[in-house]
């Protein structure tokens, strides 16, 4: 079992090397001048040589994408929770909450500075609204599938619809709520750099601003590079995270 994981895990791995060497080759062979798209190498060498002066940039996204998806997701699991308890809310507000997910982020962000300023604030908003709304749809679906006979029985047992929620629903409700939190965080990153670019003095999207301005493609690659870095980081670590929380589910291979 543990042998066939890692021959799995490298697949992706070998995958992606493959990738870079035909990068690689292709625009030697076609002599593509580096401003206008640099090799593997040439990228690999300006993150290892510009890590000391990235670095302050690549912390400063970080901290607000972990900030901005601890609130986002706090929020998203009190919406879900409040629509689930409270069916006339859900009926209500929940058509508004799919109208609010089609607003582009990036049209809206200009509003948010005008609104609330160069802050903190603004930024929060919008890894809030990218981070909420997976986990609210997700943790919805998950109530709804608890299986009806245990509900029946719980009702039979005399539990009240608090103690049906908290001992029942939302146990089983967990990995629909973990996949909600997977979606998440990779979009906490993302949201994090449009809100640095709304006006930040640091973080990745203000790297990429100054790369771009200064045709260095280079530097611009390797802020991607980061940011796809970041967003795998933060999925493989929710996905640790619920092998420890959810440990009652069973396997791939125990299901079948």
């Amino acid at each position: 079992m543990m042998r066939k994981n890692l021959v799995k895990g490298w697949r992706p791995i070998l995958v992606l090397l493959l990738l870079f060497v035909i990068w690689e080759i292709v625009v030697k062979l076609a002599e593509v001048p580096e401003w206008l798209l640099p090799p593997p190498s040439k990228i690999f060498t300006e993150a290892i040589a510009g890590w000391r002066d990235f670095y302050p940039d690549v912390f400063s996204t970080v901290k607000i994408s972990l900030f901005g998806f601890v609130v986002g997701a706090f929020i998203g699991l009190a919406v879900a929770i409040l629509f689930h308890l409270v069916p006339v809310l859900r009926d209500s507000f929940y058509p508004l909450l799919i109208l609010s997910q089609n607003v582009p982020i990036i049209v809206l962000a200009p509003l948010l500075v005008i609104w609330f300023g160069f802050g903190l604030l603004p930024k929060m908003i919008v890894i809030t609204l990218v981070c909420f709304f997976p986990i609210t749809v997700a943790a919805l679906d998950g109530f709804s599938q608890t299986p009806s006979e245990l509900k029946h029985y719980m009702r039979m047992a005399g539990a009240s619809k608090t103690q049906l929620f908290w001992k029942l629903e939302l146990p089983f409700s967990l990995p629909s709520i973990f996949s909600g939190f997977k979606v998440s965080a990779t979009y906490s990153v993302m949201g994090a750099v449009i809100s640095e670019w709304l006006g930040a003095k640091q973080g990745i999207g203000v790297f990429m601003t100054f790369a771009s301005s200064s045709f260095r493609t280079d530097r611009v690659f390797v802020a991607i590079f980061t940011i796809m870095f970041l967003s795998l980081f933060f999925f493989f670590f929710i996905v640790f995270m619920e092998r420890r929380v959810v440990r009652w589910q069973p396997k791939g291979d125990e299901k079948k």
